[in-house]
């Protein structure tokens, strides 16, 4: 077999190959032999078909045709390798030429990953914002602790904000009442804004047995969109009390003895979380200046399959999930269909440049991913995903993934050496210290260690 490679743009190259026929034999013997299984001639036994009878039969061209297609693989295979490209997706193969007996040519083009080369990064510097924890930070999140053990206890009394009502709604529109539009027993805050606009004012100064109608733009049912005339009817009122902020709270809350510890220990937290949110920031404004320096020729094929990716798992997976369609999506979000168009391509392209210059970046670093590094992603995203590590990890398994999730962390990897070398200063002046990904590491578990408190302290209201 011979092959030349002829470069038709960065990112997309033409392989003609030239196969002489004997190299066809094992293929075409394959072919008789699974036509062989497939028909009968009167007189043979099935599988005994010798070959000059199956060309008499049944044509030649289809023994041709059966061993092109199956050889075809192969000699693309071969092509590729010899050319030494990396290729993207399936190549659209031209058989040019095909002589029984003599040869057989064909041309097979295909995108390719482009040579990059990497720029020198040593010079970039960002600006993250500074990991400052207000007074104010930590009050906010100790009452929202305090939020979650409030106790409620019914009133005589007509309704107020804060407090907890028990109400009946029913909703008609254009005088017929909707069958998704009545509902009973629903719990409801004054004051919190949920439900209906305008029920915040109906049902302020009801008493138990009071109701009042208004009108209000249904936000879900059959009836979307539409004004409805809504008849509220409060049943019970109850008053909100909040726990006294003192030590008998903290310990009532928390595993703290006192309110000064609890108080520390939320701002420990806040300046965990900042500090992840920091590392975050520093990352990504490295990755933005990094792909700023790199040109990255982008393969159209490819591209245009990173954009319906994305559209197709947008509305068929998340929007899916919301239970709204793309119109209803591009409504909410006051974007046009040619504005959601170009958003999508550009942050289809920036995936893509990402992955390129970073893949790069490993092969020029020769960085490595051993057990320990991939066990530990597997469980971050195990744990992002909503299923067990063993179930994730049988679902990586068996869906052939686990070259993807070697690709992440290697990614990853590569993006910290970029980061480390980088210049970061908060908002205040201060050089920020990223110096590898075991610190951003250590801050994601920080982070999960505040959302273990909060667990805690539910476990305590449950106790309590």
């Amino acid at each position: 077999m011979k092959s030349a490679v002829e470069t038709l743009n960065p990112t997309r190259v033409r392989l003609t190959v030239e196969v002489p026929f004997e190299e066809l034999k094992d293929s075409l013997d394959a072919a008789y032999k699974k036509i062989n299984q497939q028909v009968t001639v009167k007189g043979f036994r099935k599988g005994k078909i010798p070959a000059r009878v199956i060309d008499q039969r049944f044509g030649r061209g289809a023994v041709l045709e059966e061993a092109v297609n199956d050889a075809l693989p192969k000699f693309y295979t071969e092509a590729v390798n010899e050319a030494e490209i990396n290729v993207l997706g399936q190549p659209e193969v031209d058989i040019t030429e095909l002589k029984d007996g003599e040869t057989l040519n064909f041309t097979a083009e295909v995108d390719i990953r482009p040579s990059i080369e990497i720029p020198d990064y040593s010079g970039i510097e960002v600006t993250v914002d500074a990991v400052e924890v207000s007074d104010e930070d930590v009050e906010k999140s100790v009452e929202q602790l305090r939020e979650r053990f409030a106790s409620t206890s019914p009133v005589e009394r007509a309704a107020a904000e804060g407090d907890v009502l028990t109400i009946d709604l029913e909703a008609k529109v254009d005088g017929e009442v909707l069958e998704d539009g009545v509902a009973s027993g629903v719990s409801y805050t004054v004051g919190s804004g949920e439900l209906l606009d305008g029920i915040d004012e109906a049902v302020t100064g009801l008493e138990a047995g009071g109701e009042a109608t208004f009108t209000s733009q249904l936000k879900g049912g059959s009836a979307e969109g539409k004004d409805a005339e809504v008849t509220v009817k409060v049943t019970a009122v109850s008053s909100r009390e909040l726990p006294e902020l003192d030590d008998d709270f903290a310990q009532m809350a928390s595993e703290f003895d006192t309110l000064d510890e609890l108080k520390a220990d939320s701002r420990k937290r806040l300046e965990n979380m900042k500090q992840y949110d920091q590392a975050t920031q520093a990352q990504e404004r490295v990755l933005d200046e990094l792909l700023k320096l790199a040109e990255v020729p982008i393969p159209e094929k490819l591209l245009e399959d990173e954009i319906n990716t994305r559209k197709h798992n947008l509305e068929h997976h998340q929007l899916g999930q919301m239970g709204i369609d793309i119109g209803k999506y591009l409504e909410i979000q006051g974007k046009t269909e040619e504005e959601f168009d170009a958003e999508t391509k550009e942050q289809a392209v920036k995936g893509i440049k990402t992955q390129f210059i970073l893949d790069e970046l490993v092969n020029k670093e020769k960085l490595n991913v051993n057990q320990e590094e991939l066990t530990e992603h597997l469980m971050r995203r195990a744990a992002s995903s909503g299923m067990s590590p063993d179930q994730f990890a049988q679902a990586v398994v068996e869906g052939g993934q686990v070259p993807m999730l070697v690709g992440e962390v290697a990614r990853g990897k590569a993006l910290a050496v970029v980061v480390e070398a980088a210049k970061v200063v908060d908002t205040n002046g201060e050089t920020v210290d990223l110096d590898d990904e075991d610190e951003t590491a250590e801050t994601v578990e920080a982070a999960a260690e505040g959302d273990a408190a909060e667990d805690q302290a539910e476990d305590k209201k449950t106790e309590a």
